[in-house]
């Protein structure tokens, strides 16, 4: 099965201040602030949510089509992600902007200044999936991730015209669209992926209840945090899988990501839904323990002990088979 995932690829340059931004404010002053900060250490991450899922899915061993736009100081993350089984030919490289970049100060407080570059994700909506799927062969599923907003919709207009089956995944966009957008991205998705909050405001700004949407997509996959995920289809029970137990709780930035990467695989494989679901949520658990969103590794003994000790013997026989 040959998914793409489409949605941003970009950096996060975090720094941090041993001081306190608020003893550096003057009050009477704020209408002209003119401020430096000398920091401590500089952390330069890999990320954005289209690399984060295919990072993910290539340690599964699914080789995933990274769809995305960036910059030319792309090789060496083009390189790493190549190097963890992820096919890379379909990235758009721009000739005159810088892949995006987060730039965030974090002072000992924890409040934090930061800034996001869009740079070449702005470049996704030239992006045609067409050339993609010629390129592999054909396309089994499109994942449109948050990306160039105007590239979102170009992805999903382009796999209705063409029939090529498509999950809705706004989650950092939701906030800056509206029901419009939102009725265009999700209307015959296979899958709509959203946490719980985002699930709400998906509603409130279409002005669909749960029951329309259900009607409108394949299969409502929501994330629940620590209480794991429930998928919903229309006219059928809900399947409910929860957590695996925590070894320890380092940084929940890119769980959600790695939830899709092992829900997608699970897809890929041919798994059924609640043990794609299961794969999701092992990865997530793994993504959780570790600092950063491509940081992990995937040990395939270590994984299918914690799998089976989570979800039995029967769930594990039938990954092991598949996982790489």
């Amino acid at each position: 099965m040959r998914i793409a995932v489409t949605g941003s690829i970009a950096t996060d340059h975090l720094m941090t201040f041993p001081g306190r931004f608020a003893d550096q404010l003057v009050a009477d002053q704020l209408h002209t602030v003119s401020l430096s900060f000398l920091v401590d250490n500089l952390d330069v991450r890999r990320g954005g949510v289209a690399a984060n899922i295919c990072f993910g899915m290539g340690l599964l061993g699914t080789e995933p089509i990274l769809v995305g736009a960036a910059g030319s100081d792309f090789d060496e993350y083009r390189a790493w992600l190549d190097r963890h089984g992820v096919d890379t030919g379909s990235v758009r490289i721009s000739e005159v902007l810088h892949t995006a970049r987060f730039v965030c100060t974090t002072d000992a407080d924890h409040n934090q200044i930061g800034s996001f570059y869009t740079g070449a994700m702005s470049e996704a909506r030239l992006i045609e999936l067409k050339a993609v799927a010629d390129r592999v062969g054909g396309l089994d599923l499109v994942s449109i991730g948050a990306d160039d907003p105007e590239g979102m919709l170009r992805h999903t207009e382009e796999c209705r015209s063409r029939g090529i089956p498509f999950a809705a995944d706004f989650s950092q966009q939701i906030a800056r669209m509206d029901g419009d957008e939102i009725r265009i991205l999700l209307e015959g998705a296979t899958y709509l992926f959203s946490n719980e909050y985002e699930k709400g405001l998906i509603e409130s700004k279409t002005g669909w209840s749960d029951e329309e949407i259900l009607s409108k997509v394949g299969h409502r996959v929501t994330t629940l945090g620590a209480r794991g995920v429930r998928i919903e289809r229309a006219g059928q029970e809900p399947i409910e899988v929860g957590c695996p137990e925590e070894e320890i709780k380092a940084d929940p930035t890119g769980v959600g990501d790695a939830f899709r990467a092992g829900f997608l695989s699970g897809l890929a494989w041919g798994v059924g839904l609640e043990r794609a679901a299961q794969v999701g949520c092992m990865l997530a658990t793994l993504v959780i323990e570790t600092v950063g969103t491509q940081e992990y590794t995937l040990r395939r003994a270590h994984f299918m002990d914690r799998f089976t000790k989570a979800y039995g013997h029967e769930a594990a026989a039938e990954v092991r088979t598949h996982l790489a």
